[in-house]
């Protein structure tokens, strides 16, 4: 199950909804599929529901889950949603925690493209804190390509753990794409942090590499290459995204830091 709300950020700003999406719309989604006699349901998690590390170790599928935001509370309470239907109901299901995204048509609510789009415009590159806040990274096509493996090889009941051994500090991030567009890093403000931001996220993706036997393929530098060269083709798309309500929430966001 994708549909979700997916930023931490709104999360903050409003988290009713994302209990109500999240966590209500997965158990309709469970009840629908169990009545229709779907095969096989897969939850698709994100690492956040682990909580922060400190600066060594990873997390496994039996890392506690000690989300720490709003978003990541909504997402591990519908993890446990869909484990428990398997359990009581008997239900195949799958449950997925992958580290962060990148790749085109991201909406730029989310650091990469974000920050490529403002720095097009030459604005201000918003940076939370110092910006040593460390993130696993992985291109969307081999997070699909893994999906797609859990759907076919995962076994019922399970969790399984997508990363790509892929740690940047978020401040590397976004000199990189500073460079890659040829901007001044000028373009950087630091801002105040966001409320109970977690330090550090890394992902032991050991099992669904053995038990699924996928591996991310997309090297960095070359996926986030071709997401900057994305950016810049489809000035269009994100022009037209980055409208009405996405102005209203960047205002209430960052406005105020």
């Amino acid at each position: 199950m994708l549909a979700a709300e997916s930023h931490v950020d709104r999360s903050i700003l409003g988290p009713g909804v994302f209990v109500e999406t999240n966590v209500g719309g997965t158990q309709v989604l469970l009840d629908c599929a169990r009545q229709a006699g779907v095969k096989r349901f897969v939850q698709v998690s994100t690492d956040e529901v682990y909580g922060s590390l400190g600066p060594t170790g990873k997390f496994n599928e039996n890392s506690p889950l000690r989300p720490s935001s709003p978003y990541s509370a909504s997402k591990a309470a519908a993890d446990l949603l869909t484990l428990s239907y398997a359990h009581t109901f008997g239900m195949d299901v799958v449950v997925t925690r992958c580290s962060n995204n990148y790749g085109p048509y991201q909406f730029p609510e989310k650091l990469i493209p974000l920050m490529i789009v403002n720095a097009l415009e030459d604005r201000k590159l918003p940076v939370y804190g110092d910006g040593m806040q460390v993130r696993d990274w992985i291109h969307v096509e081999d997070h699909c390509r893994a999906l797609l493996a859990a759907l076919e090889k995962g076994k019922p009941g399970e969790v399984y753990n997508i990363g790509s051994d892929n740690e940047w500090p978020n401040l590397r991030i976004v000199t990189r794409l500073l460079e890659i567009l040829g901007k001044s890093t000028d373009l950087i403000e630091h801002v105040k942090d966001r409320p109970g931001h977690d330090r550090r996220y890394a992902i032991d993706a050991t099992k669904a590499r053995t038990e699924l036997g996928w591996a991310p393929r997309i090297e960095f530098s070359e996926g986030l290459q071709a997401t900057v060269d994305w950016y810049v083709k489809n000035r269009g798309w994100w022009e037209h995204v980055r409208t009405g309500e996405y102005r209203t929430y960047y205002e209430r966001n960052y406005g105020g830091r």
